[in-house]
């Protein structure tokens, strides 16, 4: 059997929001949540697979990793005790 990237969704309190989705990745939402449905036993209507999958998404980019480290790095400021020129 294919190793999904997405594994049992935890329950989650959700934060609403609508968007529209183009029908071709609606469709494939549904066959996804069937596909993950045979590996983990669980069944989760299309909905409420996004929200694990962006998040999925956004954990395994490299630069989007890389641009949030920088930005920590910058919004904390230089090192208590270090001098500065």
């Amino acid at each position: 059997m294919t190793k999904l990237k997405l594994g049992p969704i935890p329950d989650d309190k959700p934060v609403k929001i609508t968007l529209d989705l183009p029908a071709g990745v609606h469709r494939d939402l549904v066959a996804y949540g069937e596909a993950l449905a045979r590996e983990t036993g669980q069944t989760h209507e299309p909905a409420k697979l996004i929200a694990p999958m962006l998040a999925r998404f956004m954990a395994t980019d490299r630069a989007f990793a890389k641009l949030r480290k920088e930005k920590r790095s910058v919004s904390r400021g230089p090192a208590p005790g270090s001098q500065s020129a």
